[in-house]
């Protein structure tokens, strides 16, 4: 009989958490035959990522995966042999209790937020003794050896491959979202946060020499957009031109959409984690809005990965990265503002380019998330 596995995920502000969980559950279903229930407190944020489903259901199936509503008053069921609590939440005391209770023990697993800071390796795997008797053990993702590795499904690099070798397809995509790309236009995604440095960066596009076409899926940034433009709203389709910048606001997609959004794109702004993790898989120069926290303790994690990823580059071009993403996360000890950085950017653009994708294939050659999530049970049983 196969194994059962509970993901517990709580929506907080944004669709980093359940994007990253509704990713691990497909792939534990589709590439391990796993019966896999995942569990979410708001659905409405997950039918943005699904739209198949339905949000009024307390129970249903989608790509194999039983997504199940978790309402505020737990109703009891029997729990799983494998339970991951996602990125801190709690899990229901009905459910713990439930836990305590079983004939063998399950293996309780809390997914820990993606981060390249060193202390990581040293945690991952780590059990932590609950006061019941229960234990949880720390798993953390990352971009070493060390770590649980990142999401990524078996096939998508040579999904990635096909679609890059067939310039149809690249046509129909981008058409099916109302995009005609300008011929020799840099084609850029903007998905981040509030940002009011964004103005800095679209006088750059509008100044330069060569047309950027800035694809802005519907989110948060839109008000900084509309703010530049002097609009007070922007429609989903909306296109504006500003000099030699294109600015195209399009809808919200679901993941495997996004996924081609990002490998269709020269260049591509991402923020929180999923994001982050998918434009990497695109092998495409990138810019990481990376979430906020308390006494700007999200720096130490953006220096964490700056320093890994900008090995490999020269001096020149590793500086240019940095002051563009420093600027970008509103970081005051770059001097530089994003007019000025994306400059200096562009001069090193080859590098990056290629660097974009050897750091893709590095990342590729270790074991992905579900797969050491799969072994980690395994060695445990």
């Amino acid at each position: 009989m196969k194994a059962t596995w509970d993901i517990f995920c709580t929506i907080v502000d944004n669709y980093g958490d359940i994007g990253v969980t509704w990713r691990l559950a497909r792939q534990l279903v589709a590439e391990h035959g796993l019966a896999v229930r995942l569990w979410v407190d708001d659905l409405r944020a997950f039918v943005r990522l699904c739209p198949g489903a339905d949000a009024t259901l307390d129970q249903q199936w989608q790509q194999g995966v039983e997504i199940r509503h978790w309402p505020a008053d737990w109703q009891s069921v029997a729990s799983a042999d494998v339970v991951i609590g996602a990125f801190g939440c709690r899990l229901p005391a009905g459910y713990i209790e439930a836990l305590a209770a079983r004939p063998s023990p399950a293996l309780w697993l809390n997914l820990e937020y993606l981060s390249a800071e060193d202390w990581v390796d040293g945690c991952h795997g780590l059990p932590s003794p609950q006061g019941n008797g229960l234990r949880t053990v720390f798993f953390f993702p990352g971009f070493t050896a060390g770590t649980g590795g990142l999401l990524r499904e078996a096939p998508l690099l040579a999904r990635r491959a096909a679609f890059e070798a067939d310039p149809a397809q690249r046509t129909a995509f981008l058409a099916g979202l109302g995009v005609q790309v300008q011929d020799n236009a840099r084609l850029i995604s903007l998905f981040a946060y509030e940002n009011p440095h964004l103005g800095g960066w679209l006088e750059a596009l509008a100044e330069g020499t060569r047309p950027s076409h800035l694809l802005v899926p519907e989110g948060r940034i839109l008000g900084d957009l509309c703010a530049w433009l002097g609009e007070p709203t922007l429609s989903l389709g909306a296109v504006r031109q500003r000099g030699a910048l294109t600015v195209q606001v399009l809808p919200f997609v679901s993941q495997d959409d996004y996924d081609r959004l990002l490998w269709c794109c020269d260049f591509n702004a991402v923020r929180g984690e999923d994001s982050f993790v998918r434009a990497q898989w695109a092998g495409r120069p990138l810019l990481w809005h990376i979430y906020v926290q308390e006494e700007n303790a999200h720096w130490e994690k953006l220096e964490a990965f700056l320093a890994l990823y900008r090995q490999g580059l020269s001096d020149a071009a590793g500086e240019a990265l940095v002051d563009l993403w420093r600027a970008w996360n509103l970081d005051s000890r770059t001097p530089r503002d994003m007019r000025a950085a994306w400059g200096e950017l562009l001069t090193h653009w080859d590098e990056l380019q290629a660097h974009a994708r050897h750091w893709c294939a590095k990342q590729a050659a270790q074991p992905d998330l579900a797969m050491t999530l799969v072994q980690f049970y395994r060695n445990w049983l």
